[in-house]
């Protein structure tokens, strides 16, 4: 079982950036990959970007390639979410997920949540 814990989230200005961090329980979090989604209000939950077990892939949605980073850090049970060129329409409450297989979009897949972080872009 793996328990997550995300942090970092607040309210920026359009163009600053952020970085949330997702701290994993279990001895297991180096076998699972792991993804960020985000949810806005009146919105279905999204994915966002997601990362393999060992860090050697990643994808990201096209709204956020080029300005978001995923990254992990086996030893310290972490995964990050780095977000540069923060735009008002990246406004959500965004979630880190653990998947066994480490290559899916697909929010059903997942298996464990955390609870969430708020992210809040002003224009």
């Amino acid at each position: 079982q793996v328990h997550l814990v995300e942090s970092g989230g607040g309210l920026v200005q359009a163009g600053d950036s952020l970085k949330l961090s997702c701290a994993a329980s279990g001895r297991t979090f180096s076998s699972w990959g792991m993804g960020w989604f985000r949810q806005a209000p009146g919105k279905e939950r999204e994915f966002v970007a997601l990362i393999s077990w060992n860090g050697r892939s990643t994808y990201y949605a096209d709204s956020v390639k080029e300005r978001f980073t995923i990254a992990r850090d086996n030893a310290k049970n972490t995964v990050y979410l780095q977000m540069n060129g923060l735009e008002p329409e990246d406004t959500a409450v965004y979630y880190c997920a653990a998947d066994p297989t480490g290559r899916t979009t697909i929010l059903a897949d997942y298996e464990y949540w955390g609870q969430g972080t708020q992210v809040t872009v002003s224009s």
